[in-house]
């Protein structure tokens, strides 16, 4: 058919004469013999090898580690620190105190109570032999006592209140972190963190529309930038029942083995594994299309439907519809009609 294109345009050529009709005819003639080339070799494509493999579905999430058992210690007030311990890494006890705020303004107002108290407990003593003489009323006598009653509840008040700025450690452990100078006011962020370096665990994040996926005892795989000898594991250990609105996450803990190379504070990356399958045909998830794949048959597009299993980032398991070492065409092509010929390109890399 194209030998008799070319050949009608040789007689008009002939016909219409002239060198202009020659070079226009030229052109024609090669853009026809050009794409002929193009067509009887087929439409381009690039093809991945459908292979064996294990396929896991996994959920992302992030956190950060931290101990299992641990506290942070803050003022409960805004006051000046005036006397802090320098004792990072070193052990605590229960009980110890760790950081001193201004309490100036509290033991004058207990001397104050005291004074007061002091002068009730006088009346009382003075009050006490006259109302037994008739001299002076019960009722004189009960107010005084009403009074002492009174401070001594208001001293311990304040003597509770100055107890509260000394900061005491909560737990027996080792101190983590210090965060405060003496002269500074101390805020409503921790000052001190005490805890016990091992056992230790994730904090992870991981969005609403995937905590239905997830549950304790899976598996995940952790990534941190500073570890560069491959991925380290991690066990869901428990979810939180309530969410946040707010960041629309989930808090779900990991539990870390006891020699985890991570350290306190660390950022990671898991991959928490909610499914998984051993040895089945795999091929790249941009290979299917509308439950679709398009299989290479010497060079020709053979479309089939395929009954798909795990999802992964990558890899899709392909249970019914491909068999192991035959050509997908990766990307699929929306537009590629069944039994099309095609033209494949370099395995795609997986």
């Amino acid at each position: 058919m194209a030998t008799a294109k070319i050949r009608s345009i040789t007689g008009w050529m002939e016909r219409a004469g002239g060198p202009w009709a020659l070079v226009v005819g030229g052109l024609v003639i090669a853009l026809i013999a050009l794409a002929t080339y193009f067509i009887g070799r087929g439409t381009p494509v690039t093809v991945a090898i459908a292979k064996r493999g294990d396929a896991a579905a996994v959920v992302y999430a992030t956190g950060v580690v931290e101990p299992v058992y641990w506290a942070k210690i803050s003022a409960l007030q805004r006051k000046r620190i005036v006397e802090i311990c320098h004792c990072e890494g070193a052990t605590v006890k229960r009980g110890e105190v760790l950081v001193r705020l201004d309490d100036g303004e509290e033991r004058a107002l207990l001397v104050e109570l005291q004074a007061r108290l002091q002068r009730f407990e006088d009346d009382v003593v003075r009050i006490r032999p006259l109302v037994q003489r008739n001299i002076t009323s019960q009722l004189t006598l009960d107010e005084k006592l009403t009074q002492v009653r009174e401070y001594e509840a208001r001293i311990a008040a304040q003597k509770d209140r100055i107890e509260d700025l000394a900061l005491k450690s909560p737990i027996d452990g080792v101190v983590l972190r210090r965060n405060g100078e003496v002269g500074e006011i101390a805020g409503t962020e921790a000052l001190m963190w005490v805890g016990q370096p091992k056992p230790l665990r994730i904090v992870a994040e991981v969005n609403e529309d995937d905590i239905a996926e997830v549950e304790p005892g899976h598996r995940a795989l952790l990534r941190h930038e500073g570890h560069r000898d491959g991925l380290l594991d991690a066990t869901v250990e428990r979810i939180t029942p309530k969410g946040d609105p707010e960041t629309k996450t989930f808090r779900v803990y990991l539990a870390l083995p006891e020699k985890s190379p991570l350290m306190i504070g660390m950022s990671v990356e898991a991959n928490i594994i909610v499914d998984d399958a051993k040895g089945v045909v795999l091929v790249p998830a941009e290979a299917i299309g509308n439950g679709h794949v398009a299989v290479v048959h010497g060079r020709r597009a053979v479309k089939r439907p395929v009954e798909t299993g795990i999802r992964g980032t990558r890899l899709v398991e392909i249970r019914k519809g491909v068999e192991e070492g035959e050509r997908v065409i990766s990307p699929y092509v929306p537009g590629l009609e069944d039994g099309a010929r095609v033209r494949a390109r370099p395995v795609a890399s997986e």
